[in-house]
C-alpha cells in the first residue's frame, strides 16, 4: 500500500458474496464521536496484508479504535460506542455479535439456554475408581489404545473453551500454561487469570476428556501423554463471538497445535450467511481463521450442535429469526477442513439431541434415555469438573468432539508433521462404520458415510496401532 498519508479510493472485491475492502479514503472532516454510549466490539475485515497504521487511520476516522489486528488475514478486532459505526465501515465488512445481543435483548438470550441446560453437569463423582464408569472410552476402545500409546507431550492439542482448570489432579500435568491464552476479547491475553474458568466449567469437562489423567481416581481421558492448551472465548456469559473464535484459531496457527477442540457455536445466530449484511463479516473473518490454522498445521475438530435437526435442511435460524440457505452455516464446522462430530449413546445410536446431515464422525456424548447397565456410570460421559466436584457427568456433542479430538491427537502423535488433510483422512479412515438402523427413518446413506454417524464412530486403538 501507498505510504502516502491521504489513502487511496477504496477497491471492494467480492468474497463469498460479501465485500471487504482495502481501507477506504478516511473521512474529510474531523467527525464527532460517541463518547459515552455502550462500547461494543467489532470483527472488521480488510484486504490481507493491509497495514496496520492504515487499519488505525481509517478506524479513527470513522469512531474506533483497535483492540487487535490480524495482519495476515486482514482482520481486525475494533471497539466502538458509535450505534452507526457498523454503517461507517460498511455493513459486509463489520459485524457485532455483542451489538446483536443487546439489540435483540431477551429475544436471542438465550436460546442458547437450552444447550446450556443440556450440558450442565448432571451428577458429580466422588473420586475413586472410576474405570468402570467410563463407558464412552470403551465404546472407542480407548483403554486398550493406553497401553500401548497415550500420545506425545510434543503434540498439543487446544481446547477453545470457557478455560481449563489447571489444577485439577486430572489435568495439572497436561495443560501448559506458556500455550495457555485468554481470546474473549478478541486480543490474546497469555496470563493465567484470563484462561481460567470463572463461570463455566465446560472447558474443563472437554479437557479431561481429551488428555486427563488422574491414576488416584482411576480417571484416564483418551490421549493422557499430549499436552492441553486453554484457549478461553467463552464469556462469563456463555457466548462465544467471532472474535474471539478468530483470536483462538490464529493463537492456535502461531502456537503450533496440532488440534484444537471446538465444542460450540458462534453466536449469537446459529447460522451465519456469507452474503448477509454483518453475518458476511463475521462469516469471512471467522473462515480466514481456520483456513490460517489449517495451513499452519492445525485441523480442527467441532461438535455438531444440540438441536437435533438436519442442518443441511434448515430454512430458518431458531436463534434469530432469518431465512437459511446454501450461503450460510453454522460456525465453525461449516468451514472446510473442520472435521463434524455427531454425538451416540451408551447403546450406540445417535443422541436424540445430536444435529446430523453433514457429519464427519460419530463419538460418545451420552443420551438420557440410553441406559448403561448399574456400575457402568452415568447416562451422560464423566470427566473433570470444578464447581461441586472432581468428576462430573455431561452430555451434548460438546462431549462427543472432544472423543474425536483425543484420537487426532494420538494420530498427530503417531504420525509426527502429518498435515491436517492427512491426519482428517487418517481418522475419517479409521473409524468403525454404524450404519442406520431401519427404525432411523432420517438416516440416509451408506454405514461408511451417513448422515447420522458420517464415516463411523472414531477408534483409538486404531489409532495406535
Amino acid at each position: 500500500m501507498s505510504r502516502l498519508r491521504r489513502m487511496a479510493a477504496p477497491l471492494a472485491l467480492a468474497v463469498g458474496g460479501g465485500l471487504f475492502a482495502a481501507v477506504p479514503a478516511a473521512e474529510a472532516a474531523p467527525v464527532a464521536c460517541d463518547t459515552t454510549s455502550t462500547p461494543y466490539t467489532y470483527v472488521v475485515t480488510y484486504q490481507p496484508g493491509t497495514r496496520a497504521s492504515s487499519v488505525d487511520r481509517e478506524l479513527a476516522a470513522k469512531c474506533g479504535t483497535k483492540v487487535a489486528y490480524y495482519g495476515e488475514i486482514g482482520v481486525a478486532i475494533a471497539s466502538s460506542r458509535n450505534a452507526d459505526f457498523q454503517q461507517k465501515i460498511g455493513v459486509y465488512r463489520a459485524y457485532s455479535g455483542g451489538r446483536d445481543v443487546a439489540s435483540t435483548s431477551g429475544a436471542t438470550a438465550r436460546s442458547l439456554g437450552a444447550v446450556k441446560t443440556l450440558e450442565d453437569t448432571r451428577s458429580v463423582v466422588a473420586a475413586g475408581d472410576l474405570s468402570a464408569q467410563q463407558w464412552d472410552m470403551k465404546a472407542i476402545h480407548a483403554p486398550e489404545a493406553n497401553k500401548k500409546y497415550q500420545g506425545s507431550s510434543s503434540v498439543t492439542v487446544g481446547v477453545l473453551d470457557s478455560g481449563i482448570d489447571a489444577t485439577h489432579p486430572a489435568l495439572k500435568a497436561a495443560v501448559s500454561p506458556s500455550a495457555s491464552a485468554g481470546c474473549v476479547t478478541g486480543a490474546a491475553d497469555p496470563s493465567p487469570a484470563s484462561w481460567a474458568p470463572t463461570t463455566s466449567d465446560h472447558g474443563t469437562h472437554v479437557a479431561g476428556t481429551i488428555a486427563g489423567k488422574d491414576p488416584a481416581a482411576g480417571f484416564t481421558g483418551v490421549a493422557p501423554g499430549v499436552r492441553l492448551a486453554a484457549v478461553k472465548v467463552v464469556n462469563d456469559d456463555g457466548y462465544i463471538f467471532p472474535e474471539a473464535a478468530v483470536c483462538g484459531f490464529v493463537w492456535a496457527a502461531k502456537h503450533g497445535f496440532q488440534v484444537t477442540n471446538n465444542s460450540y457455536y458462534i453466536d449469537p445466530g446459529m447460522f451465519f450467511c456469507s452474503k448477509e449484511p454483518g453475518d458476511a463479516a463475521a462469516y469471512e473473518a471467522v473462515r480466514r481463521a481456520i483456513e490460517f490454522s489449517t495451513r499452519h498445521g492445525v485441523l480442527n475438530v467441532s461438535a455438531a450442535g444440540n438441536s437435533g435437526f438436519d442442518t443441511t435442511s434448515q430454512t430458518t435460524d431458531p436463534n434469530r429469526p432469518h431465512p437459511v440457505d446454501a450461503s450460510c452455516g453454522i460456525l465453525p464446522k461449516a468451514i472446510d477442513g473442520v472435521v463434524t462430530v455427531s454425538s451416540v449413546g451408551y447403546a450406540g445410536t445417535k443422541s436424540s439431541f445430536s444435529n446430523y446431515g453433514s457429519v464427519d464422525v460419530t463419538a460418545p456424548g451420552g443420551d438420557f434415555s440410553q441406559t448403561p447397565p448399574s456400575g457402568e456410570g452415568p447416562s451422560c460421559p464423566l470427566s473433570t469438573t470444578v464447581f461441586g466436584g472432581p468428576y462430573g457427568s455431561k452430555c451434548g456433542t460438546s462431549m462427543a468432539s472432544p472423543h474425536a479430538a483425543g484420537v487426532a491427537a494420538l494420530l498427530a502423535s503417531r504420525f509426527r508433521g502429518i498435515s491436517p488433510w492427512a491426519l482428517s483422512r487418517i481418522l475419517v479412515g479409521e473409524a468403525d462404520p454404524v450404519k442406520c438402523a431401519s427404525t432411523e427413518t432420517e438416516c440416509t446413506g451408506p454405514a461408511r458415510n451417513n448422515s447420522y454417524y458420517g464415516h463411523g464412530l472414531v477408534n483409538a486403538l486404531d489409532a495406535v496401532r
